[in-house]
């Protein structure tokens, strides 16, 4: 987004990772990148961003791209974690997403991308509650959606599925039995989702075969869906582990 001349503004819990990023795009790309260092799990995390977003520096486009997975199925689980999980995968989505339409709504322009999963279409991991909380993003967004659109504002929700990043390595999650062919790289999921957003689509799901993957999740049988569906990160094992 640099390079196509965005201002950015940043925001993650990594201070020092942010300022090299932030140094590194200004080499680079000649543009103003503004850093926040927030962890958007916690009220006071969220409410920082919300006093920018309502700042007098308008900005076009919101993307709430952080959340979490746990590695651990539900019932080895404990309340704070997942509550955490909730925290930042549906209330920091749902509180800036909010903050960020009412002054775009007054602007009469904007857009907000809401990073969801195409785990969030059905149950495809057992025991796991991430899918569930992509569900909420997904739907959430394509309502809010349809509301905005009068406004001249666009919400949509990015549905990737496996994509390079760090995010499972962060959760200890292990992806050695997940076939190459189904991940995706990062730079392409961002291509096509802008582009999905241009065409002003409520939910975008980068390449055929996740289109085709989300499709059976929306209309197999959930009988069918339940005997075939399996946690491809191989971290529920028969005795638990």
């Amino acid at each position: 987004m640099a390079a196509d001349g965005w201002r950015l503004v940043l925001v993650a819990r990594d201070a020092d990772r942010l300022a090299d990023t932030a140094a590194e795009l200004r080499e680079r790309h000649g543009r103003d990148v503004e850093i926040i260092s927030t962890d958007l799990s916690t009220a006071d995390g969220c409410v920082v961003v919300e006093r920018r977003l309502a700042a007098d520096a308008p900005i076009d486009l919101l993307v709430n791209n952080a959340g979490i997975s746990l590695n651990k199925p539900f019932l080895r689980s404990s309340a704070e974690d997942e509550e955490r999980l909730l925290r930042l995968n549906v209330h920091a989505v749902m509180r800036l997403t909010l903050a960020g339409l009412r002054q775009m709504t007054e602007r009469r322009r904007g857009a907000v991308i809401n990073v969801s999963s195409v785990a969030g279409f059905g149950a495809v991991m057992p025991g796991s509650t991430y899918s569930a909380s992509k569900a909420w993003v997904s739907n959430f967004s394509e309502s809010i959606g349809q509301s905005a659109r009068p406004f001249g504002v666009r919400v949509m929700a990015l549905c990737p599925g496996y994509t390079r990043t760090e995010f499972h390595q962060r959760a200890g999650i292990n992806m050695s039995r997940t076939p190459g062919w189904m991940w995706l790289q990062a730079d392409d999921v961002v291509d096509e989702a802008l582009r999905d957003l241009r065409k002003g689509k409520l939910v975008s799901v980068p390449t055929w075969r996740y289109k085709l993957a989300a499709a059976g999740l929306r209309h197999a049988p959930l009988r069918l869906l339940h005997a075939v569906t399996r946690d491809t990160r191989g971290r529920i094992g028969r005795d638990g582990n």
